[in-house]
């Protein structure tokens, strides 16, 4: 019979598994529907889980979104760092983010989902901004190893907020193909990189 650190190491580890099946589901929800029409029933259900159950590992739908964001940005930076290691500059590592936005559409639905919610609950708004200064500072040191530049942290900031901004306003224009869309957010980001605003700041 195994000694109780033993079985307590084993529930922590179901536990970890089933967490991480919760949080596999709800990305395959967000593949499959509207970040906004998805509750934790849903999620629940799509994860073989009692919807009861979810709220032992989540205690809102905020901290599950929370917990699948931190995930992609664990992605994100690894995508990055790629960039970087392979001599990408500034101009591809801006098609880069824009990219993985337009092509992760429910990592961007919880990005701005978060930004512009006010009344998160306290846990789930901690863990975002967390999150947030975690993505921010990585994004700022990749910043720095392709540009070098001395205002680095609004920099960096301006940057990823221009991005973001590009790709909320024309991800859905109408009367275009995703093709075309995403033609006109590249030639958007890279207009930015060239009329050196990381610079002129």
């Amino acid at each position: 019979m195994p000694d109780k650190s033993t079985f307590e190491q084993l529930r922590e580890d179901e536990r970890e598994v089933r967490k991480q099946l919760i949080i596999k589901a709800a990305m395959e929800l967000f593949a499959e529907k509207s970040f906004h029409e998805i509750g934790m029933r849903d999620i629940a259900l799509k994860a073989g889980v009692s919807a009861a159950s979810i709220y032992r590992y989540f205690p809102s739908r905020d901290d599950l979104f929370v917990e699948a964001l931190i995930l992609d940005i664990n992605i994100i930076e690894k995508l990055l760092r790629t960039r970087v290691e392979t001599g990408g500059n500034m101009e591809e590592l801006a098609l880069a983010v824009v990219d993985y936005m337009i092509g992760n559409e429910a990592t961007f639905q919880m990005m701005c989902h978060f930004m512009i919610r006010g009344e998160l609950n306290p846990q789930a708004l901690k863990k975002f901004n967390s999150v947030q200064r975690y993505f921010l500072n990585m994004f700022e040191k990749i910043v720095a190893q392709t540009q070098g530049s001395e205002k680095l942290k609004l920099n960096a900031q301006a940057f990823f907020a221009s991005l973001a901004g590009i790709v909320l306003t024309f991800r859905n224009y109408p009367g275009r193909t995703a093709d075309e869309k995403r033609k006109a957010v590249h030639k958007l980001a890279l207009m930015i990189m060239r009329q050196g605003t990381l610079e002129n700041l």
